[in-house]
């Protein structure tokens, strides 16, 4: 009875100390992300915006405008959605083309998003891709991109800033707690 206990205890123990490496270990990672969109002229074919922040849409057509991709991919989209009720900033955007937006309406988890976007990609025939997320989200994205598109497939990172001027650390906690989770089957 006594051994039963101490080994349910024991194992308890294990496990435990296992998920709270492996968790701040991920946490670490999500955590050091940082924002890079101000960083460089980013520069490719195609781009993904992960939907779930305005930052991260308006990121997106100012690539677009400026000429630095060719067709944007906006991925998450409510399927009753439309451009105008996504981004009513867009007539301020000159002349863009509408047939250059896409906006992909199946998806609702990083994963699908992935899969979706691949399908989107290879139908626009983009050599290279500009992944555009906030930077918290960036790191479970990126891997997640990575697993579904070929190994040698060119994803150039754009993490934009949060939609606050501050993330809470909940946000990270739970960040972390989903990137934990999609390591067990998405990456």
């Amino acid at each position: 009875m006594y051994l039963k206990r101490f080994l349910f205890i024991g194992i308890s123990l294990v496990v435990i100390f296992l998920f709270s490496f492996f968790f701040l270990l991920e946490l670490r990672r999500v955590s050091a992300q940082t924002i890079t969109a101000w960083d460089e002229d980013y520069k490719a074919d195609c781009a993904v915006v992960l939907t779930g922040g305005a930052g991260r849409i308006r990121e997106g057509f100012d690539l677009l405008s400026r000429g630095s991709v060719r067709k944007l991919i906006i991925s998450g989209v409510h399927a009753k959605a439309v451009l105008d009720e996504i981004f009513p900033q867009w007539p301020f955007y000159g002349n863009l083309n509408k047939e250059d937006v896409v906006l992909e309406k199946v998806s609702k988890t990083t994963y699908e998003n992935a899969v979706e976007s691949q399908r989107w990609v290879k139908r626009l025939q983009c050599e290279d891709l500009l992944l555009i997320t906030s930077y918290l989200h960036m790191y479970r994205a990126n891997r997640v991109f990575r697993k579904i598109f070929p190994d040698d497939y060119p994803i150039h990172l754009v993490s934009v800033a949060p939609q606050s001027s501050r993330v809470s650390a909940e946000s990270h906690v739970t960040e972390a707690l989903k990137s934990l989770f999609y390591s067990l089957w998405a990456y």
